[in-house]
């Protein structure tokens, strides 16, 4: 891989991805859905196939070469991963992504610690999996899920959020906000949220979502002063199957939080009245077999990007998101939805008037443009605003302002075939 100093070389940084030479109906592949999903660099493919074709065999316990070598490469990979998001390495819980990691929390820690009346705030800018899984667990406990609103330029209200503090949070347990939308790309003011939280309902526990912030924002769970933090390694250049629950190391000793799935490899002694569980943090969370290629791959995909250097590439994304504004704004017919200023991140999401989401997609797919239409999985959101559908175009390092062009190019294309 080519080393990147300050500004980043998109033309060098294209050749790092195989699937970016490819032509989609006869025209240069335009690949701006990364927010539902992102490409993965040479060097990531390679590390899955390496682990693959000479060190797989299962880690723990095993005394021959092959799993010292697939032990030592989940251990290394596993430190890689928390350096790379400021956590410790017993903070760090593998999971198959934000969704399941979501789903770990609501059974490790919600099970045993949310009751009857209790509230859980949200934000009705949350995608479904910061939503559906509270609610089935408020549903179980008789408790209450209560939304944030947004401001009409698309960012979390932090109004409403001061009255809910001062109105519930006697019964406040968790609140669960994404670090950036996936649908209107707001960046949350975490700080601030923090601040607050810690004034009014100082026990309360926060858990971020960072899905789509892990992938373009310099992240330091230690430096967030908030308890959990979820992310998913296919958005972020890694493989499928592979994300994280980061969860604060005293949640995890005083047991507050317990394992929620059972079975070998998470045990020290099973008897046959009662079993025992590892005292090591990271392994009593393990049950089973762990997907060590894709954490191996997941690894390989955070060095590249430490390469790269996360203040670069949040610079990078921070200047494409700058232009698409300005590009789209131009454009008869489109409306852009969400913040139109620099706290926006990854992505820009917009309404053609006159055309649904679907047909803008289909007709950029024929000019080999990949945008993602529909609610984005933030169907509450839409809901509020009265959208039926939105296109959004989400961007990553290997984005230059020549797609951004290109984009502007198939819009226009829309209204020859469709207007």
């Amino acid at each position: 891989m080519l080393q990147y100093i300050s500004m980043l070389d998109v033309h060098a940084i294209k050749k790092d991805f195989p699937i970016l030479s490819r032509e989609i109906n006869h025209k240069k592949l335009v690949y701006l859905d990364n927010a539902a999903t992102s490409q993965k660099p040479q060097s990531v493919i390679d590390a899955i196939s390496n682990y693959y074709s000479y060190c797989n065999a299962n880690v723990h316990r095993g005394v021959h070469t092959l799993s010292d070598e697939s032990t030592n490469l989940f251990e290394t990979s596993k430190t890689t991963i928390a350096n790379f998001l400021g956590a410790k390495n017993d903070e760090v819980i593998f999971v198959r992504n934000t969704t399941e990691a979501i789903n770990g929390l609501a059974y490790g820690w919600g099970e045993q610690n949310i009751v009857a009346d209790d509230l859980i705030l949200v934000s009705i800018l949350d995608h479904h999996s910061n939503i559906v899984v509270w609610q089935e667990l408020c549903k179980r406990k008789k408790a209450n899920l209560v939304f944030i609103k947004i401001t009409k330029d698309g960012k979390f209200d932090f109004n409403d959020f001061d009255e809910k503090l001062q109105k519930f949070g006697h019964k406040l347990k968790l609140v669960a906000v994404p670090h950036v939308s996936n649908a209107l790309g707001s960046k949350l003011d975490l700080k601030k949220l923090v601040q607050k939280v810690q004034k009014f309902t100082p026990k309360s526990r926060i858990l971020v979502d960072g899905a789509q912030s892990a992938p373009h924002l310099p992240i330091n769970f230690e430096k967030m002063n908030v308890d959990f933090f979820v992310f998913s390694g296919h958005k972020m250049l890694g493989p499928m199957g592979i994300g994280g629950l980061l969860v604060r190391e005293n949640i995890l000793k005083t047991g507050e939080m317990r394992p929620w799935l059972f079975g070998g490899g998470m045990i020290a002694q099973v008897h046959e009245s009662h079993t025992n569980f590892q005292d090591d943090l990271s392994e009593r969370f393990t049950p089973g077999t762990p997907d060590v290629a894709s954490i191996v791959g997941l690894a390989e995909a955070s060095r590249y990007l430490s390469q790269l250097g996360m203040e670069n590439v949040h610079k990078h994304d921070s200047q494409l998101v700058a232009y698409a504004l300005k590009k789209l704004a131009k454009i008869k017919n489109i409306e852009i939805v969400g913040p139109k200023d620099e706290t926006r991140v990854g992505s820009v999401a917009f309404l053609y008037q006159g055309v649904h989401a679907h047909d803008v997609a289909q007709v950029l797919d024929s000019q080999g443009i990949a945008v993602r239409s529909g609610h984005h999985c933030t169907m509450p959101l839409h809901t509020s605003q009265n959208w039926v559908a939105t296109t959004r175009a989400s961007f990553q390092i290997y984005n230059s302002k020549d797609d951004v062009d290109l984009l502007a190019r198939g819009l226009e294309k829309v209204a020859e075939i469709l207007l």
